[in-house]
């Protein structure tokens, strides 16, 4: 079966640091753009972060800019979303999503589900004291 699994949410208080994992099981994640998007309470899903296929070059929404760190271990057939300076905003349910096609320059972040071949189900993130 094709499909990709977040894992790694949890309650967490201000200020702490998640890593958020995305393994896919039935193809390998190596030459897959990979993003991660995030749905808010009440809010539509919007783009967080991206990584190319092919290499390592990532993309990120200029509001997570310097806190959310994406990365892959193709040993691992993985993708992760760091997280650190957790804030109630930050709260949500986190997806990530693949896609083989090939992009020019950096990924883009277009949270369509369309733009995607697959979706994980998602993982919730809650952030309180």
């Amino acid at each position: 079966q094709l499909q990709l699994v977040e894992s790694g949410g949890g309650l967490v208080h201000p200020g702490g640091s998640l890593r958020l994992s995305c393994v896919a099981s039935g193809f390998s994640l190596e030459y897959y753009r990979v993003g991660w998007f995030r749905q808010a309470p009440g809010k539509e899903r919007e783009g967080l972060s991206c990584i190319r296929g092919f290499d390592t070059r990532t993309n990120s929404a200029d509001a997570v800019k310097g806190r959310f760190t994406i990365s892959r271990d193709h040993a691992k057939n993985t993708v992760y979303l760091q997280i650190r300076g957790l804030t109630p905003e930050d709260t949500g349910v986190y997806f990530c999503a693949a896609d083989p096609s090939i992009v020019p320059g950096v990924c883009t972040l277009e949270a369509d589900e369309g733009r995607w071949r697959f979706w994980g189900q998602g993982t919730q993130v809650t952030i309180q004291d």
